[in-house]
């Protein structure tokens, strides 16, 4: 099943099986600590760009998509720290904010719409006693689940609208790998399998195409990626505060 990183159990949505389930908030996206990158919307260019690097990231370049880079080594987000917290005023990227919930393709043998809504059952937060319930007496639809399911629902939609401007960009050949490498304390961190646009190519892009990308957003959205570039140092910025603490809590203990 496609996109369901940090999900423990993920199952259907189901009125019977779920009938009598509540679920509590979220206190913390301890979910999410060990994720360096998620992908990302391109409706969420503009908010992302201020802190975080936004690349395109993938095997090859037919496959690639925009990610928001979260971390610069394995298994570690910089952006969560040790009480699940996410940075204060940093935007949270829709990805991990659907969670616990996901529209997930459904098998090809499996009949129905394409796509349906799945829980995640290793979430703390669902109990049969405390916080909001999912389903009515009568099987319905609560109104915090609308509007979970709707979330899940205008993301899929943005999702659509990323895959059209992926595939402009690849009609276009804006897009050029990047490798990223930094040193850090005599190390060296390679960054490899990703893409970045080639702005000597979109300078070169012919009025009409270029009107094009003004007025359906595409533009925008391409200036987003490339300023967030700069954010790439002040990731690893965050990298080198996460070694000093790591540092300072061996020197204790």
């Amino acid at each position: 099943m496609a996109e369901v990183l940090f999900y423990e159990r993920p199952v259907p949505l189901n009125s019977t099986a779920h009938k009598d389930l509540r679920i509590k908030a979220l206190q913390n996206l301890k979910f999410a600590h060990s994720v360096h990158s998620v992908p990302l919307t391109c409706t969420e260019f503009p908010v992302t760009a201020r802190d975080i690097p936004i690349l395109f990231a993938g095997s090859e370049m037919d496959s690639a998509g925009p990610m928001a880079l979260l971390g610069l080594r394995q298994s570690e987000n910089l952006f969560v720290d040790t009480d699940g917290q996410w940075a204060q005023g940093v935007y949270i990227p829709a990805f991990v904010r659907r969670y616990p919930f996901v529209l997930a393709e459904k098998p090809a043998d499996v009949e129905g719409d394409d796509f349906t809504v799945f829980l995640d059952e290793g979430y703390e937060g669902f109990n049969d006693k405390e916080g909001e319930r999912l389903f009515k007496e009568d099987g319905t639809e609560t109104d915090m689940l609308k509007s979970a399911v709707s979330f899940l629902g205008e993301f899929q939609q943005h999702v659509a609208r990323t895959k059209q401007f992926m595939g402009d960009l690849r009609k276009h050949d804006l897009l050029e790998p990047r490798n990223i490498r930094l040193e850090r304390n005599g190390n060296v961190l390679n960054l490899n399998g990703l893409f970045v646009i080639n702005e000597e190519k979109l300078r070169k892009i012919d009025a009409q195409i270029a009107q094009q990308f003004l007025a359906d957003g595409t533009m925008g959205w391409i200036y987003a990626h490339l300023l967030s570039l700069q954010n790439i140092d002040r990731v690893g910025q965050r990298l080198a505060q996460r070694e000093e603490a790591e540092a300072a809590n061996t020197t204790k203990n």
